[in-house]
């Protein structure tokens, strides 16, 4: 990426969150470039990051390398098809919005080289994940544009297939809110087995951040994990029991499948 030129269409705080990393890990301000309809907005990312930015689109793209859309995914359209007219051949489009196919990026835009990526909201503090589908218009170069980009705030995991996305925004594009509802529901049975707000809290927070640091450290599956802290006939034992009686593996099945056919289903809706 030294020399690559990246041009964010939609400075909101995805967008910004990249752009911290990218200058995090190095590049030049001069090789960044924003814009957005919020002159607020401008005006706090240029401060923060000490980009140029614009307040319009076509104009912010010129002589660019890379493209990233990033604005919701309803007026992904309308900036798609005033943003043809200017595109050139061979400049990356990547695609941060929730739901939008590469068959609909590629009729509104023209055929382009396009990445769409699934990221989740961690990459804010740099701790994201993202899925990321390549159609075959793009470069082994641009892939490693877009594989740095997206690393910028966390690891950017490739996908074969475009419908796997469907998944990621299942698994880890949502994710992050289902661990919100876990500690959310310990830090409350916590306070109703008689520990004062904060500190169940805490002791909720703080456990997930561990749990999660020993998984991803670990040489082990998560299953493992668990049995190596599962003493028999032990407390972590009554409590998993509880868990599974209560049809937990199920559930969790449920309701990731009910959130990517929700993915599938907004894509057919946001693509007209």
């Amino acid at each position: 990426m030294s020399d690559t030129r990246i041009a964010f269409i939609g400075a909101g705080n995805m967008a910004a969150s990249l752009i911290g990393g990218l200058r995090a890990k190095g590049l030049d301000a001069a090789q960044i470039r924003a814009s957005d309809p919020g002159a607020d907005t401008r005006a706090r990312v240029s401060a923060e990051h000490g980009i140029e930015t614009f307040a319009d689109n076509a104009e912010a793209i010129q002589g660019v390398d890379v493209i990233v859309l990033a604005v919701k995914p309803q007026a992904m359209k309308a900036v798609c098809e005033s943003l043809r007219p200017s595109l050139q051949p061979h400049q990356l489009v990547v695609s941060i919005a929730a739901g939008i196919t590469c068959a609909s990026l590629n009729n509104w835009l023209g055929t382009q080289p396009i990445v769409r990526c699934m990221p989740n909201t961690p990459a804010l503090v740099s701790q994201g994940v993202s899925g990321l589908y390549a159609t075959a218009e793009v470069s082994a170069e641009q892939r490693g544009q877009a594989q740095e980009l997206l690393s910028a705030v966390g690891i950017a995991l490739w996908l074969e297939h475009e419908q796997q996305l469907d998944a990621v925004t299942a698994v880890s594009g949502s994710g992050p809110a289902y661990f919100f509802l876990l500690i959310e529901a310990m830090t409350a049975a916590g306070v109703k087995l008689g520990l004062p707000k904060d500190v169940a809290e805490q002791l909720a927070e703080q456990t997930a951040l561990g749990a999660a640091h020993m998984a991803v450290a670990s040489d082990v599956d998560a299953a493992e994990l668990r049995r190596r802290v599962t003493s028999p006939g032990g407390t972590t034992q009554a409590a998993i029991e509880s868990f599974q009686a209560g049809g937990f593996e199920a559930l969790v099945e449920k309701a990731l499948g009910a959130a990517a056919h929700r993915s599938a289903e907004m894509a057919e809706q946001l693509g007209k």
